[in-house]
């Protein structure tokens, strides 16, 4: 296959960008999109130019750290898969592809394609997490939790925090990993005594993050890679509105 990349080069978050367009002949159908790209910059290493800089770890759609917008989609143009787990197959020889960062304020370019998302990581360390003491482990089968239950919230609990979400949300809103975060914690027994706590807390951070609000567009749900429900943001907006007027959470 030949393809023609325009790939977002820029040097920092403080350097203006530019697109710089790459052409790479003999790409075989059956490699991953990140493959691709290493084979890109092997050429630019040969020809002593810079690497285009890209973030990836599993390589297995697990850790979400491949975060590239593919031809104006978050993780390209297969629906529930991650940018890593994207093969070339799936475009035409001859096709031209662009590729771009994460866009959000609140996701500060460092360099080329790699975005800072750490903001995800300060939501989680406000509310993303359950401090009850427990005492030791217990049985799996000690706490009962009904099967409707514990299926919502292994859904919810699916987020892989990549970022996908504020990437097509054209507000830049988190709100679709805020409430996976939370809803995955709040439907089990263990997470209910925070509750009211936790909603407040990842809510009140991810405004200070500078993340917009949710205009129920529901780009998120159709771009994201694990295919989170909108019904989770749902949920976290009458969870926050009963725990500020002091009502019992809604279940």
């Amino acid at each position: 296959m030949k393809i023609t990349l325009k790939v977002w080069r820029q040097k920092d978050a403080q350097s203006k960008g530019r697109f710089e367009t790459y052409t790479l002949n003999n790409i075989n159908e059956h490699m991953s999109f990140l493959e691709m790209f290493d084979v890109l910059n092997e050429e630019l290493i040969q020809k002593k130019q810079e690497p285009v800089a890209f973030e990836h770890d599993c390589r297995e759609g697990i850790c979400g750290t491949c975060n590239m917008v593919i031809n104006g989609q978050p993780h390209g143009p297969m629906r529930g898969t991650t940018t890593c787990q994207l093969h070339m197959r799936h475009f035409k020889d001859g096709d031209t592809i662009v590729v771009e960062p994460f866009r959000a304020r609140s996701f500060p370019i460092i360099k080329d394609l790699v975005v800072d998302r750490s903001a995800f990581d300060r939501i989680i360390q406000a509310g993303g997490f359950i401090s009850v003491n427990t005492g030791q482990a217990v049985d799996a089968n000690a706490i009962p939790i009904p099967k409707e239950v514990a299926e919502a919230a292994f859904s919810a609990a699916a987020c892989i925090g990549c970022g996908a979400c504020v990437a097509a949300c054209p507000n830049a809103s988190a709100m679709l990993f805020v409430s996976a975060k939370a809803a995955h914690l709040n439907q089990l027994p263990q997470g209910k005594v925070e509750a009211k706590r936790r909603v407040q807390a990842m809510v009140k951070q991810m405004d200070a993050e500078g993340f917009g609000n949710c205009s129920n567009v529901t780009a998120c749900e159709a771009e994201c890679p694990k295919e989170i429900s909108v019904v989770n943001i749902a949920r976290l907006n009458r969870e926050y509105f009963s725990s500020v007027v002091g009502s019992e959470t809604v279940v």
